[in-house]
């Protein structure tokens, strides 16, 4: 195999790639590893430096400094450059706590994210999440879904036509000629959002993605009308469950005590009058989904 050490630019490439991992770099182990002089290394970190300030950074964004109490040289990076703390934070708890992606796929995809924290604090946050990590429970479909994710969002781009073989939840295999036009989460599960193909409906019908198990492209593009194509923002706030169906309306009386959350719930919600602590409000939702949930709130609420 050659040895690349003694090639300027793999060597320039090299360190700026330690630098970036956020490594203290000693000119001397920089020199014996490379088996150049200290000029030589001098003049590397001097070429690195005129390029993070001229070409690849603006002046006040990132530069190499020489740290004297570690003996080393650093790249410097200000936070605006790099996720922040609290960011990394709040991802890795959006991740941990919706639980929709199998053990390898989460421990991935926190690693990464915590190689863009700022080198020095990445120790504190690994701390903080360390135990909810540890005790992670992924769903039970056990699936990587990743990639699965990725072809249908080329195929959704590319507007083709596919069929699919999907389990139901009654563990019966359909298979659906359907045309693709979304991909949503909600409550644990990714779900593919699309039209069947020969229906006369125009009704968008919902498919957990971990339950397709076969996808055949058909190579055929399908066009929707632009007054009917399918807005993601519109139909989150008219589903529940990610129960599918017609479009309905509901009209019901509220008597709980928080008005807030049922208004975050259903953000199609609007309170047509109040007397006292009872609200009459009305609210948009496709299928039976909103049924479940207004159910499940006992005598707080009565369908009107």
């Amino acid at each position: 195999m050659r040895d690349y050490k003694e090639n300027k630019g793999f060597r320039l490439l090299d360190i700026y790639e330690r630098f970036n991992k956020g490594e203290i770099l000693n000119k001397s182990d920089l020199c014996n590893h490379y088996k150049v002089s200290e000029k030589t290394i001098q003049r590397d970190i001097e070429d690195l430096r005129v390029y993070l300030q001229e070409i690849h950074y603006k002046l006040d964004e990132s530069s190499i400094i020489y740290d004297k109490d570690k003996r080393g040289y650093r790249l410097i990076k200000y936070q605006r450059n790099w996720i922040t703390n609290e960011e990394i934070m709040a991802l890795c708890k959006i991740l941990l706590e919706s639980r929709a992606f199998c053990k390898e796929e989460l421990d991935s995809l926190i690693e990464k994210l915590l190689e863009q924290s700022y080198p020095e604090n990445r120790n504190v946050i690994e701390n903080i999440i360390g135990n909810e990590k540890l005790n992670y429970v992924p769903l039970k479909h056990g699936q990587k879904l990743l990639s699965k994710i990725w072809e249908l969002s080329e195929i959704i781009t590319n507007k083709e036509r596919i069929v699919i073989h999907y389990i139901r939840q009654d563990k019966k295999e359909t298979i659906r000629d359907i045309k693709p036009v979304s991909i949503m989460f909600s409550e644990f599960y990714f779900y593919l959002i699309a039209y069947i193909t020969e229906s006369n409906k125009d009704i968008p019908i919902v498919y957990r993605i971990d339950r397709i198990q076969k996808i055949e492209k058909t190579n055929e593009k399908f066009i929707i009308p632009y007054a009917n194509k399918f807005q993601e923002g519109e139909f989150r706030k008219r589903v529940q469950f990610m129960y599918a169906g017609e479009l309905k309306r509901v009209k019901f009386e509220f008597t709980g005590p928080s008005l807030e959350a049922i208004l975050d719930r259903l953000p199609t919600a609007e309170v047509v009058s109040k007397e006292g602590d009872k609200y009459i409000i009305t609210a948009e939702s496709y299928g039976n989904g909103i049924d479940m949930w207004l159910g499940s709130q006992g005598e707080k609420v009565k369908v009107l």
